[in-house]
């Protein structure tokens, strides 16, 4: 929790004096805060905090034009994933997500791009899957 909710925390009180109408927070989650994942439920639990975080804090800026939104990408491509999982794990990486496989940073940016522009104006508290094709909530 200390890295994964006190750092948005900290970072939201330190960024708050700078940020005028029509301002944009983007918070990034995890798609394991809305299926769950017996094996991390540490990390799990963390993604969830934040979820509640980005859902109060966008009412408590309304006020202020200032929207807060998030992203929960789905199994991505980072150098972390062969850094920190066993080899067999990176193998099957991903391949488990309806399209087959695991997304690309790339494929994550577009979606962080439309939060932070005006395009999303009529946007807050709300958040985008880049994840494959996993269905959210249904």
């Amino acid at each position: 929790f200390r890295t994964n909710v006190f750092s948005f925390f900290f970072m939201t009180k330190a960024a708050l004096p700078h940020l005028g109408r029509g301002s944009a927070i983007i918070n990034t989650t995890s798609i394991n805060s809305f299926i769950g994942n017996p094996m991390l439920v540490d990390y799990t639990s963390t993604k969830g905090a934040i979820d509640g975080f980005t859902r109060a804090l966008s009412q408590q800026l309304i006020e202020r034009d200032i929207r807060v939104n998030q992203i929960a990408p789905g199994p991505i491509w980072t150098p972390l994933i062969p850094a920190s999982f066993p080899k067999d794990a990176v193998e099957d990486f991903g391949k488990d997500a309806p399209l087959g496989r695991p997304g690309q940073p790339n494929e994550v940016a577009p979606a962080l791009l439309f939060l932070a522009c005006d395009d999303s104006s009529y946007m807050t508290g709300q958040v985008l899957h880049p994840n494959g094709g996993t269905l959210i909530g249904g």
